[in-house]
């Protein structure tokens, strides 16, 4: 008879690295396809391509994974808990950023080797990061019907959720603070407004060290979005100029339409308070 102290010691065994991780199936999904007319053989940077595209997509699982305990971690009031995953979270973005150097070794002739063969496929089609975007608060740019099935589903989710906004509103009703009732009860599906009466209410909390820290966090947080649309933007110029993007879209042109728009503009503007 085998006993379940056997079955757990095979299991063991047979838990590793590579199978606890998934390595083989990983490595499977790097497929390519371009075709060198020379060789016959894949176009040598695509790899590079998708491999950048894919960890962004995984960073992206993660930012999400991030936020929603942040947000989740404000409206419980573990404020402490809540800043430090807000570090997490832009530690992650610099990594994003710095990712771009990575693929801005690609130069236009080799990306030219292969853009042809992605058709339709784009960056424009990643609803991880419009979901990303929904949860901070920046819903006017996005038509959900883009995507379909469950894709779609965690889109119009997110649409339709509080952001981290709404979720620092509310923290700051229950302290005690008197925010403005059409603010608390904003409709959450539209872009946040610049209030002066916020940013008063704000300011005046600003002696208190942690509450100024989380809006100071929360502000690193826009800052590194913003800085990774930049350098989004001029990667897309480097590697192909003025041209259009793959699937149809407007390419650096649209992209450059997201730059200086912050997620959080009250924290923005009440720098000039001080």
């Amino acid at each position: 008879m085998t006993r379940p102290q056997d079955n757990h010691q095979q299991q063991n065994d047979d838990f590793t690295y590579g199978s606890y991780l998934m390595i083989p199936e990983l490595l499977s999904l790097q497929q390519c396809v371009s075709v060198d007319p020379d060789t016959n053989e894949p176009e040598h940077d695509e790899t590079l391509f998708i491999i950048i595209h894919q960890v962004y997509e995984l960073w992206f699982k993660q930012l999400l994974h991030e936020i929603d305990f942040i947000v989740q971690s404000i409206n419980t009031d573990r404020i402490n808990s809540a800043r430090q995953h807000l570090k997490r979270v832009l530690k992650i973005m610099k990594t994003l950023v710095g990712q771009l150097d990575v693929l801005e070794t690609m130069t236009p002739a080799e990306f030219a080797s292969f853009r042809s063969f992605l058709a339709n496929a784009s960056g424009f089609q990643s609803a991880q990061f419009r979901e990303l975007e929904f949860v901070l608060g920046i819903k006017d740019r996005i038509d959900t019907d883009w995507f379909k099935g469950d894709e779609g589903a965690r889109l119009a989710a997110r649409y339709d959720a509080p952001t981290i906004w709404d979720a620092f509103l509310h923290m700051l009703a229950r302290q005690g603070v008197e925010v403005p009732a059409d603010i608390l009860n904003r409709d959450v599906t539209q872009p946040i407004v610049e209030s002066p009466e916020l940013q008063a209410l704000i300011v005046e909390r600003y002696s208190d060290e942690g509450f100024a820290a989380l809006c100071e966090t929360l502000t690193d947080l826009d800052e590194g979005l913003q800085e990774w649309r930049y350098r989004h933007v001029m990667m897309v110029r480097r590697t192909i100029g003025t041209k259009p993007g793959t699937g149809g879209s407007d390419g650096a042109s649209y992209l450059a339409t997201t730059l200086f728009k912050p997620a959080f503009p009250d924290l923005w503007a009440i720098r000039t308070a001080f």
